[in-house]
């Protein structure tokens, strides 16, 4: 059954807190953890979880608010789950972030928090919705209200996030596979299947294929092809439910062929980049970037760049395959980043970035590119391409400018020889000699890649450059990644990672932004008091601990008393109001002193 967490609005007088001396007390106001649990915990929307949990009355759920927290610090501070625990149990500073005032509580259990966990998978498997996205979603939308951004114009960029897997070779994957099922099978069966693969049972793979040469490698990918045939034959049928059996199905159909029951095994060069990588993660994907390599993921980020910003926050997160190109990253994701952020008007990108679907979905919503490059060697000479109605393209060299005509898959541009003769650029021009004249060919898609470099030569020379600092929140998300790779496996936890990582680093900037340009703590509530839509309980909390700072308590018991009588969840007790009244009076005082 679900049930929201407000026990951490309820003062106690024996809290933690209260035991501190007043020096101490306000450097835990004015700590990070403190600012994390005003900005951060205190305006998660429970209710978004509410659809994990049965509608029945049962059992209650552990507070969500506090478990999303945790997880959000722990990707924050780089903790693993057992120092996560530790520092709840120990640090203050941490229960402080977590809306914990008592030191006997403990909110959750590991238990509680890996059943959370599965829960939020089954839900993204189930109906492909990542509700730690809809978190991040709210608060960046709040947040950039508050702030009073200017999103009109953004940058976007990817980076890879390889997968916690171990760089499995062809042969060392296939002998792993057989292992794997080894194990899962029943004792009679294990017999059978040592008679058939005894020898890469007695060694891991790694030590099975150490101990080959170059010239092995062939006959041993042979006989693993008759091997897998064996073992879908007479093993399979009886073994299809489990987990194992569907990823060596996987792997027997995509590395060999079954022609008349003899068994082929499939060239290298036609196995698919999102063929299996291992069988630890069946999500991790193939890619080969100039130098760089990946198996897993690619996230790509965007963010405010507007240069009358005082800060940039992270708009849109989207986790995609690692072989996925960045053109369609952005085709599949524009849609949703006009959604978010409906003023947008100008998006800054590199040269992997353009292609005519996304300059088509960009048009419709009236998206201007700015590509920072174009795919492919510089031209020898500059040719300018001009659409003048659909199909129809005037084509200018330094020379002269013709009209171009239709072939049956592009578009050419014949120029006159005679003038080609005399250019002084003539061998470094990129045009085909014919008979009827020196012929330029182009695509509607080379149109469009002019145009996108057009577009950044028309910019303010202060508007040039926006794309490059994203180069430095991509640094922010692979610090905690340890030579590239995640600390996880699979795409939904990919996924946790970077909402987690973008909630984090947004909430990093506003706090650095704050404290630096906001000293002194009643400047800061005021504007804490701009972010999000509060609940009914908290509203009049907030709005009385910001009277108390502005007008003294000589103007308070009437305005508190008012304040918590509108309240649906508190009734007005008299009894509440004096305690309450009682804290923020000796809260007064001793900043008066």
């Amino acid at each position: 059954m679900f049930k929201e967490n407000t026990d951490h609005l309820q003062e106690s007088l024996f809290s933690a807190e209260t035991m501190l001396s007043e020096k101490k007390r306000q450097r835990l106001r004015d700590s990070e953890e403190h600012h994390f649990y005003q900005l951060i915990f205190c305006h998660l929307r429970e209710e978004d979880f509410s659809c994990l949990y049965s509608e029945k009355y049962s059992r209650p759920n552990a507070s969500i608010n506090t478990m999303v927290s945790g997880l959000l610090l722990m990707h924050r501070k780089g903790w693993t789950y057992e120092e996560l625990f530790r520092q709840m149990d120990f640090n203050l500073l941490v229960r402080c972030a977590l809306g914990l005032r008592d030191l006997e509580e403990t909110p959750f259990s590991p238990a509680t928090l890996f059943n959370f966990q599965n829960r939020l998978a089954e839900h993204f498997v189930r109906t492909g919705e990542n509700l730690l996205e809809r978190v991040f979603d709210h608060l960046t939308r709040e947040q950039v209200k508050a702030l009073q951004l200017k999103t009109n114009i953004q940058r976007t960029d990817s980076f890879f996030a390889a997968s916690n897997i171990r760089n499995f070779s062809r042969l060392q994957l296939l002998i792993e596979l057989v292992i794997r099922v080894h194990r899962v099978l029943c004792d009679e069966d294990k017999e059978r299947f040592a008679a058939e693969a005894g020898a890469y049972l007695k060694q891991t793979s790694g030590q099975y294929i150490y101990g080959l040469s170059k010239d092995e490698i062939p006959r041993e990918l042979q006989s693993l092809g008759q091997l897998y045939h064996w073992i879908a034959t007479h093993l399979a049928p009886d073994y299809e439910d489990l987990e194992i059996f569907r990823t060596f199905q996987r792997v027997y159909t995509e590395h060999f062929s079954v022609v008349e029951d003899k068994v082929a095994v499939v060239p290298a060069e036609q196995l698919s980049s999102d063929s299996v990588q291992s069988p630890d993660d069946l999500d991790a994907t193939y890619r080969n970037k100039r130098t760089k390599t990946c198996r897993g993921q690619a996230i790509n980020v965007t963010e405010t760049c507007h240069p009358q910003n005082p800060l940039n926050l992270i708009t849109d997160l989207a986790v995609n395959p690692a072989n996925k190109n960045e053109s369609d990253m952005l085709a599949e994701r524009l849609e949703k980043m006009h959604e978010k952020t409906p003023e947008l008007e100008e998006l800054h990108m590199d040269g992997a970035y353009g292609n005519e679907k996304s300059d088509f979905l960009m048009v419709g919503h009236s998206i201007t590119p700015i590509q920072t490059g174009i795919k492919g060697p510089a031209p020898g000479v500059q040719i300018e391409i001009t659409e003048e109605n659909r199909g129809s393209y005037q084509v200018r060299c330094p020379r002269q400018s013709v009209r171009s005509s239709r072939t049956r898959t592009r578009h050419k541009a014949v120029f006159d020889t005679a003038l080609c003769a005399t250019c002084p650029l003539a061998r470094r021009c990129g045009t085909f000699r014919k008979k009827h004249g020196r012929v330029f060919y182009f695509t509607h898609a080379t149109y469009l890649a002019q145009k996108r470099h057009a577009n950044l030569r028309a910019l303010p020379q202060s508007r040039q450059k926006l794309r490059a600092n994203i180069e430095a929140t991509v640094a922010e998300f692979t610090r905690k990644m340890p030579r590239g790779k995640l600390k996880v496996r699979g795409a939904f936890n990919a996924a946790l990672f970077a909402y987690a990582m973008g909630i984090s680093i947004n909430f990093g900037r506003i706090v650095r932004y704050c404290t630096r340009t906001l000293p002194g703590k009643a400047t800061l509530l005021r504007n804490l008091s701009r972010f999000c839509d509060h609940s009914p309980i908290q509203k009049p909390l907030l709005r009385a601990t910001i009277t108390t700072w502005r007008c003294g308590y000589s103007f308070l018991r009437t305005t508190f008393r008012k304040i918590f009588q509108q309240s649906s969840y508190l009734s007005p007790n008299l009894n509440q109001i004096h305690i309450s009244l009682a804290i923020l009076k000796r809260g007064f005082l001793e900043r008066t002193q």
